[in-house]
């Protein structure tokens, strides 16, 4: 009962009776959103018994579990040889960089060679961080001139990656606030740039969000969504004091999946999202 369950019942457990507003808000505050917090005390009070801990963290592991997709379908390389392309998104500061990085290294460790493109062309710094984990992790890395159209920067990734015969590739973009509508433009016309070399292409979407900022996910989640449709995020600072009800928030009112879980700052504290182990102990 590790993370948010075990304190919260370590904290009813000691109390004579539950305070319904506080368990409420405690709820709340795990990120599990309004209306859910409120259908799992409705619930607890209309057993019409003494409430114990047990109670508690039962109901609400059910309710999350139940607002939790399926484990997604392993991810297998293409039948027609060529590469899967990820298109990673999200504002700066979650570990978007660094979790393009850790994708790689877990599809490699699987024996898939795979391509990262350093599409962050405006931040310096991004494509230097990409290719110091390229060397560290033995990726290749394709980067572009300083502001080099992002669009190109994957062009010509893409290319390599079909060259080379890599199963995978993997496009870091640069961190934009979900408000710039400049920005969520060229997200369309890297797509558009993508497809030129394949037309299925990209094939999975996928947005990072940082677990601790909670209700600032969901929104950034809605805004990315309506402007390059999502098909699943990447949870970072898991290992924080974030809780990770924002991967329960996002799927209950999006049906965005979560897809991978970032734990740690190491390559390998990275993982496929699993619903059983979620529930029992990220939560």
């Amino acid at each position: 009962m590790a993370g948010f369950f075990k304190s919260l019942y370590n904290k009813i457990a000691n109390k004579a009776e539950i305070d319904w507003d506080e368990l409420e808000a405690d709820l709340v505050t795990a990120d599990l959103g309004p209306k859910l917090a409120m259908q799992i005390v409705d619930e607890l009070r209309e057993l019409g018994r003494q409430v114990s801990a047990e109670d508690v963290v039962e109901a609400a592991r059910r309710h999350v579990s139940q607002r939790l997709p399926a484990d997604s379908p392993p991810l297998l390389p293409r039948m027609d040889g060529k590469p899967f392309v990820f298109l990673v998104v999200g504002i700066n500061g979650v570990g978007k960089t660094t979790s393009c990085a850790k994708l790689a290294h877990w599809l490699q460790r699987r024996g898939q060679p795979t391509v990262l493109a350093a599409a962050d062309t405006f931040r310096a710094a991004a494509v230097e961080q990409l290719e110091r984990w390229g060397q560290r992790l033995n990726i290749p890395v394709v980067k572009g001139q300083p502001n080099a159209d992002p669009s190109s920067v994957c062009f010509n990734a893409h290319q390599k990656a079909i060259a080379d015969g890599s199963k995978y590739l993997i496009c870091d973009t640069a961190g934009r606030l979900h408000t710039r509508h400049n920005l969520m433009e060229e997200l369309s016309k890297i797509k558009r740039t993508l497809a030129k070399n394949d037309e299925t292409a990209p094939h999975l979407t996928l947005l990072v969000v940082d677990a601790t900022t909670g209700a600032n996910a969901l929104q950034q989640a809605k805004e990315f969504h309506k402007a390059c449709p999502l098909d699943g995020l990447i949870v970072t600072k898991m290992d924080g004091s974030g809780k990770g009800g924002v991967a329960v928030s996002i799927y209950d009112q999006l049906g965005i999946p979560t897809r991978y879980l970032g734990t740690g700052e190491e390559p390998e504290q990275f993982a496929l999202f699993n619903k059983q182990k979620f529930v029992e102990e990220m939560l």
